[in-house]
């Protein structure tokens, strides 16, 4: 993907790319992003992983100033990797399938001063100064990639929607300004709600588990002294320095405790997982993709597609891949899978490309075909063409197929489609397929489409050709224009202190000035504490005896903020006094 548009393969992500408008960024926003990034410098290169404090120093991502998403991309692109600009939460299906392709998704929202410490919602600080600097590491990008890789095509349930739409409009609620305290809760309960109607844990929910208690809120090195790497402690300034207090419990990492702990993003995580290094991540989860439907194929793979009741593709012994949303499985006295229906519009593909006349159009009302081999143990899949005339089955002459499941396909064979020599699709007119008495084809419905395969090697979520098997709207982001932001009075005192912190000549209409603002602040934002700190940073630089610096102090560390602005205030001070 170069900038923000799509490759091959790539463009069903394509709606979810935004544009980056920078010029909205408001002047508080860049004094946010300002003070996040000088007390991640500061405070974390003693906890944080190594791997991150490096990619922090080399990563070129700016502290006076939120960064440039292009910019970010041509840093990541050094290593093989990219960036691109989204519009907030995303469905994980998405986010995970930019990961697997080697791209970091950003949501270029920013955090509101309110929320400085935390935010659920996925930001700028969260993305850039989280994710970004460590991926610069090679092992952790692999796994960063790789569990990209199975959350792409992991099975989700319908019940795991719900509860996505439900934290995203908690995201929007608590970033909203004009959002009461009541309008957070009621969004918090109905994220509570939505999660209590989760039946079981699907795919999807294992993946995510493992993402949030590694990606997110991973602990590496020794489990008494352990480092931080998971982008959500390092992008928040208050759970960065309590995560690694006694009272939260650290567990050594296993797949199997990660996928039993459920989380909330509400709340501080009151357990963290600690790894020894990121090649134990990559290894767990290597073993862990074996155990999901995408690597195990076969009927239990083809219930968790039935249960999930979204879109999935089923990939053949024969390689055609087969995408729908299951709606049938017969099956045989084993309780193995002999024959499948989809329902609504399905498509075929050969090597994630869409056969030609068998899109949704031509197959809108569903696809049936059996599974399995043909009495005395043939394996379709495995024969020449000879050996298919040999059988009988020859284009333009009637055939009666049988499989060894009891399945019965009768009918003219139309064309056979083969690929390296190997059948993959037989098309039949005037047939009829049953099974113990049972019809389940009628030659009155057309053409009957048989897909090749003894097995089902393959289930995952979504579409194996999804740039031919969905119609997008086109993303006009591109061209929207970037209009011009009149600031506030508060947004003009910040600018006013940022100019004077960066002005290279300090006079007294300097200090008239700064009194000025001063005066302002008083007058009208009593609860205004980031620019007071950010006034005392300046007479540091130039006067810090001046009488203004106690007044401002005492107000800044004798009011009460509440617990967490309190920490972050300290945290302030403690920068100033070391600068």
């Amino acid at each position: 993907m170069t900038g923000n548009r799509a490759k091959r393969g790539q463009a069903h992500l394509q709606p979810y790319i935004s544009k980056q408008f920078y010029h909205r960024y408001t002047p508080i926003d860049h004094a946010v992003w300002r003070f996040v990034m000088r007390q991640n410098h500061y405070f974390l290169k003693e906890i944080a992983h190594t791997a991150y404090v490096n990619g922090l120093r080399d990563s070129g991502i700016k502290t006076e100033s939120i960064p440039k998403v292009d910019d970010m991309n041509k840093s990541l692109a050094k290593v093989g990797w990219g960036a691109v600009t989204i519009d907030g939460l995303i469905p994980g299906s998405v986010f995970y399938g930019f990961l697997s392709n080697g791209l970091l998704p950003i949501a270029t929202e920013i955090r509101n001063i309110q929320n400085i410490t935390y935010t659920p919602a996925p930001d700028m600080i969260h993305e850039a100064a989280g994710h970004a600097p460590i991926l610069l590491d090679k092992s952790y990008r692999e796994f960063v990639r790789k569990i990209g890789e199975m959350g792409a095509k992991a099975l989700a349930s319908k019940e795991k929607l719900e509860v996505f739409k439900a934290v995203r409009h908690l995201t929007i609620v608590a970033e909203d300004p004009n959002s009461t305290p009541e309008q957070v809760k009621e969004a918090e309960r109905l994220v509570t709600e939505a999660r209590k109607k989760l039946k079981g844990i699907s795919e999807a929910d294992m993946v995510s588990r493992l993402f949030w208690w590694t990606v997110e809120y991973g602990l590496v090195g020794d489990l008494s002294n352990p480092k931080i790497y998971g982008a959500g402690l390092l992008s928040s300034v208050g759970e960065s320095q309590s995560c690694l207090a006694d009272d939260v419990k650290k567990i050594p990492f296993s797949v199997e405790e990660c996928i039993k702990t459920p989380y909330d993003v509400t709340k501080p995580q009151p357990q963290l997982f600690v790894c020894k290094d990121f090649d134990q991540l990559a290894a767990a989860i290597d073993q862990f993709a074996l155990t999901m439907a995408f690597k195990k194929g076969g009927t239990e793979s083809l219930e968790k597609a039935l249960q999930s009741d979204n879109l999935a593709t089923f990939v053949f012994s024969s390689g055609l891949q087969v995408t729908g949303i299951l709606a049938t499985i017969v099956k045989d006295k084993k309780g193995e899978a002999i024959y499948i229906r989809t329902k609504g519009p399905t498509a075929l593909s050969l090597e994630q490309k869409q056969l030609v006349n068998h899109g949704k159009d031509t197959h809108h009302k569903g696809f049936g075909t059996p599974i399995g081999s043909l009495k005395g143990k043939i394996a379709l899949e495995s024969c020449s063409y000879a050996q298919l005339k040999d059988l009988g089955i020859i284009e333009g002459s009637g055939a009666v197929l049988k499989f060894e499941s009891g399945v019965n396909v009768k009918g003219r064979v139309q064309t056979i489609l083969m690929s390296a020599g190997k059948p993959v699709l037989i098309s039949f007119k005037d047939c009829q397929v049953t099974y113990q008495g049972q019809v389940l084809f009628e030659p009155s419905w057309g053409t009957f489409d048989m897909a090749v395969g003894s097995g089902i090697t393959s289930v995952f979520a979504g579409a194996a050709d999804p740039d031919a098997y969905f119609e997008w709207p086109a993303n006009d982001s591109d061209s929207m224009e970037e209009e011009v932001q009149e600031l506030n009075e508060l947004e003009r005192l910040y600018a006013e202190v940022r100019s004077l912190r960066e002005g290279t000549d300090w006079n007294e209409q300097s200090w008239s000035r700064l009194e000025n603002v001063i005066a302002a602040l008083n007058k009208k934002y009593p609860n205004e504490w980031l620019l007071r700190l950010e006034i005392l940073e300046i007479y540091k630089l130039q006067n810090f005896s001046h009488p203004n610096v106690k007044s401002i102090s005492e107000m800044l560390l004798n009011k009460n903020w509440g617990k967490s602005v309190n920490q972050v205030i300290q945290r302030g001070f403690t920068l100033i006094n070391k600068s």
